[in-house]
């Protein structure tokens, strides 16, 4: 399931204005009327505080009321010690209320039942629906409530930042295995504050040690008379107060409230109100920090007077309009974003209203005359560069048909053009563009651009001109972040876009066509695409330079689309003749497969049924004394539960090479033909630029990356891709041991470098150092180890992972790690200093300077600490082996052009490059493509590329 988009907070307002009070108890804030106003002053200051960093999209806060509750009628004397609430938090109740009244944030509260009664019941509600939900409260109690999108939130205080509390949080923080257990940890330890008994004389400590050993306190209870000693006497004497206590600490996830999303959404505050309730409180400074840079922004969304520029270059009178110049330039948000000076954009966002396509002043513009699309192909003629986008039926490029094209390139107009279903008639309209759209003078702007240019070669069109996309912009920005237009709108604009679905409904076989949308409904939404795209590329074109990324995207990124959706155009052809012939091959080794695991397991069942297999192992077989569970109660049977038993039980290793054998057949050898183009009669995979936050490409329809090639059965998938013709073979040119060169590299570890230098075996050399033997004396064994730790290394791999993969003990592998950084000390000093840059700099940077954000390098969570000083040492390398291979495809897609060649790259995996070579152009081919790649970026470690040659892709690799 993709990361939820919304994110719902809930805030425990009681927990916060207690915090709030008590954190200005020995200063306390008094207005010259005499009125305390610490406590408001401090949630105000929270609330505004996660308004502007975290950017909720939904938000509530939910009070306790003076009504007794389930807890009292169950146990009478419930916070009957709690002392009487500070009259000053009784004054501030109220103006907190009214607080929440003027910023547009709904009070939930319900007789009967607590804050944190209704904050759980909405929480999850709100998860099962597609939230992402943060608790905001100091409260431990929420503990019980997280799980993987629910967390709690604990705000700021007293100089300790914000700390989200998820799963792992949690049990970490009480020392338990599962979160259900919290309850039980309170019921043993009670709450003086609260006055729940719990057991006398039991601490968190020793609730721990009770709950470890015997898991819930029913269990406990029942084991009771093993406990010896004063303890033992305490659990048999109070076993009804730690039952009761239990069920007084349980939340109430069954409230009846309603969880309606559009009540919670952030909303526009009534300026009127803030001004009249910070004036009476005296938060002058507050006052300021909200309103200051929000009146302005608010009063620069409304239309200025038209200013007359008809000297300005570009400006239209296709309408026999005055040539003129919106008002409405891009939102103030998005000039915020990109001003150094302006640091409070995200609490000003918080606070504005929503823009939308209803309350926002735009042209957009029906072109359908042939007199109106002349004029705008003359107009945009004499820009400097313009945003397009495309329309059309399909969401397959290569095979999809226009249905209109939008351009834009002034903020708040954009013009759309229809494209008629009929072929001649859309080629006619496509060619009064095709000059415009091919002059390299004029630059092209688009989000995911390369989908745009893929649709326009299916009519003839090369769109030539320095390009800029959005999206990829955007990707190296934030490149863990997600990067579509609607999502980068709302976040820099403050804007929410028409929606797809407005248009032609939910995906599904009732989804409509976008040629059946009314040609005024698609003007407004095709002209708000090109018109929001050209905004967005205004704030990046400011904000790449901060972040060292103009070069990369203008050198790298930008250049590498054409070469892609040449590729993409191009396709592959494949042998269905061969995929047919494998998938009976593969149906017989999956029956031959399935019965010798029916033998072992002495009974048949689906193999397919995590329930039945887990039932099968667990159950019947007994393979772990302890197996684990998934939430839903069942066994788990992933991969890596089943690669942990396949050294010990056959039967694992039989169901792994089942899976496989099942996936090869259904995801490749039976898909394959299934995507062959009509039109073509060629597959065309499809390259994802923005997905991998390491700059590796991804493809999908297929997913070339995934072929699985360290089977026999999996490499024979390779045989399937051909070449067109016989005229052509297919050539295979594959980086050797790339990463660990640019490692070397990065050491500058002089061993290292001398050996791939010399042209020397890596591993070999690796394994003589480490087990201290001469070169000649490496077994094979030897260098299989010195292998898995050179190649390990890279991904911070650990004595237990590394002893996992092969099969060794692990102080054996403990001390091939040790002898490694003895005999290599360069490496672990850069894996050091790359790990101590990222805690200072908060990312690590390829030798292009690709950035990888590290937020959790500095975390207290060890886990999360851990995996993001692996990514420190990784990220570099990695990222640096994908500019390395992207800086070659361009050189090579450049020098194939220069040189009119009849060959074509037609693929790119891994460190792996695969063309249609003519036969006339290979020794040419074969020997540019090994320059090109080996001298892609210049380093002190000799780069080299193995090549083959084939009559497919299988005998050429």
């Amino acid at each position: 399931m993709d990361k939820p988009v919304h994110k719902l907070f809930l805030l425990d307002a009681m927990a916060l204005i207690y915090r709030a009070h008590f954190a200005f108890i020995k200063a306390p804030r008094i207005t010259s009327k005499g009125l305390n106003t610490s406590a408001v002053f401090g949630f105000t200051n929270t609330l505004l505080e996660v308004l502007q960093k975290e950017k909720p999209t939904h938000i509530g806060v939910a009070f306790d009321t003076a009504a007794p509750t389930f807890r009292h009628i169950q146990f009478e004397a419930y916070k009957a010690q709690r002392q009487e609430q500070p009259e000053d938090i009784t004054v501030a109740i109220p103006l907190v209320k009214k607080l929440l009244e003027a910023m547009c944030i709904p009070v939930l509260v319900l007789d009967g039942f607590e804050a944190d009664d209704i904050i759980g019941t909405i929480a999850k509600e709100a998860s099962k629906e597609g939230f992402e939900v943060y608790m905001m409260t100091p409260d431990k109690d929420y503990g019980q409530l997280v799980e993987q999108y629910v967390h709690i939130y604990k705000p700021a205080f007293m100089g300790k930042g914000a700390e989200i509390l998820g799963v792992q949080e949690v049990l970490d923080r009480w020392q338990i295995k599962r979160i259900d257990q919290v309850v039980d940890i309170l019921g043993l330890m009670g709450d003086a504050v609260d006055n729940i008994p719990g057991i006398p004389g039991v601490g968190e400590k020793t609730a721990q040690k009770l709950i470890e050993e015997y898991d819930t306190i029913e269990n406990l209870i029942a084991h009771a008379g093993e406990i010896k000693g004063k303890l033992g006497e305490k659990i048999r004497e109070n076993f009804d107060k730690a039952l009761l206590s239990k069920q007084l600490a349980t939340i109430d996830i069954k409230v009846p409230v309603p969880f309606d999303a559009e009540d919670l959404t952030v909303c526009s505050p009534d300026t009127e109100k803030i001004i009249a309730l910070f004036d009476e409180l005296e938060f002058k400074t507050l006052r300021q920090r909200v309103l200051g840079t929000a009146m302005p922004a608010a009063a620069a969304l409304l239309p200025t007077p038209k200013q007359k520029t008809a000297d300005k270059k570009g400006q239209l009178d296709l309408f026999g309009n005055p040539t003129e110049e919106l008002g409405s330039q891009p939102a103030v948000i998005s000039e915020n974003f990109a001003d150094p000076d302006q640091p409070d954009t995200g609490e000003t966002q918080a606070l504005l209203p929503k823009r939308t396509i209803d309350n926002s002043f735009h042209r957009y513009h029906t072109v359908d005359t042939p007199e109106l699309m002349q004029s705008l192909a003359y107009y945009l003629s004499q820009q400097e560069s313009f945003c397009f986008d495309t329309e059309t039926n399909s969401l397959d490029a290569v095979n999809a048909e226009l249905v209109g094209m939008s351009f834009a390139y002034l903020a708040g107009e954009a013009f759309y053009i229809p494209v008629p279903a009929n072929q001649a008639e859309a080629q006619q309209i496509v060619d009064v563009f095709k000059e415009v759209f091919e002059n390299e003078k004029i630059g092209k702007i688009g989000q995911n651009i390369k989908y745009d240019l893929l649709v326009l070669k299916n009519y003839g069109v090369d769109v030539r001109g320095k390009l800029s996309d959005t999206m990829l912009a955007h990707y190296l920005l934030e490149p863990d972040k997600r990067h579509g237009m609607d999502l980068l709108s709302e976040s820099y604009l403050n804007y929410t876009p028409v929606s797809i679905t407005e248009l032609i409904g939910k995906k599904g076989v009732r989804q409509g066509n976008m040629r059946d949308v009314p040609i005024p409904e698609i003007t407004q939404y095709a002209g708000e695409d090109a018109d929001i795209t050209f905004r967005l590329n205004t704030i990046f074109t400011k904000e790449l330079p901060k972040y060292n990324a103009q070069k990369l995207f203008e050198t790298v990124e930008m250049p590498l689309v054409q070469v892609l959706s040449d590729m993409e155009s191009t396709g592959v052809r494949i042998d269905s003749n061969a995929l047919a012939e494998m998938s009976r091959l593969l149906e017989n080794d999956m029956r031959v497969t399935e019965s010798q695991i029916f033998e072992a397991a002495g009974t048949s069942f689906n193999i397919s049924s995590p329930k039945q297999l887990g039932e099968v192992l667990f159950d019947k077989m007994k393979l772990i004394a302890k197996p684990k569970k998934t939430k839903t109660g069942q066994y788990a049977t992933g991969e890596d539960i089943l690669s942990e038993l396949e050294n010990d039980h056959e039967i694992a290793r039989k169901i792994l090479d089942f899976r496989e054998l099942q996936k090869l057949k259904s995801t490749y050898v039976d898909a394959l033909p299934t995507l062959v183009s009509p039109r073509t009669g060629r597959i065309h995979t499809s390259y994802n630029q923005a997905v991998a936050a390491t700059g590796r490409l991804s493809s999908t329809n297929p997913n070339l990356q995934n072929i699985p090639i360290r089977t026999p059965r999996g490499k024979e998938i390779r045989r399937a891709f051909i070449p067109s013709s016989d005229a052509f073979q297919i050539l295979s040119a594959d980086y050797s041991q790339i990463e660990l060169r640019i490692m070397a590299a990065f050491s500058e570890d002089t061993s290292m470098i001398e050996a791939f230098n010399q042209g020397r075996d890596i591993h070999a050399t690796t394994a003589s150092k480490v087990f201290k033997v001469d070169l000649d004396a490496v077994t094979s064994d030897m260098r299989r180890k010195a292998k898995m730790v050179n190649f390990g290394i890279i991904y911070g791999i650990s004595a237990f992972g590394l002893a996992q993969r092969l099969a060794i003990p692990r102080g054996e592998a403990a001390e091939i790690i040790r002898a490694y950084f003895e005999e290599f000390p360069a490496i672990k000093a850069y894996m050091d200093r790359v790990v101590n840059d990222a805690r200072e700099h908060h990312f690590v940077e390829t030798i292009l300077g690709r950035r990888r954000y590290l937020a959790d390098i500095n975390s207290r969570n060890q886990t999360n600490r851990g995996y993001a000083e692996r990514n420190a040492i990784n990220a570099p390398i990695q990222g640096s082996a994908a500019d390395m291979i992207k800086v070659a495809m361009i050189n090579i897609h450049d020098f194939m052009k220069s040189e009119n060649l009849r060959s074509r790259m037609i693929l790119q995996v891994h460190d792996e490059l695969v063309f249609e070579a003519h036969k006339d152009e290979i020794p040419l081919l074969r020997e540019k493509v090994d320059e090109l790649m080996r001298t892609a970026i210049s380093l002190p470690v000799r780069m080299e590329t193995g090549i083959g040659i084939g009559a497919n892709w299988l005998e050429a690799h």
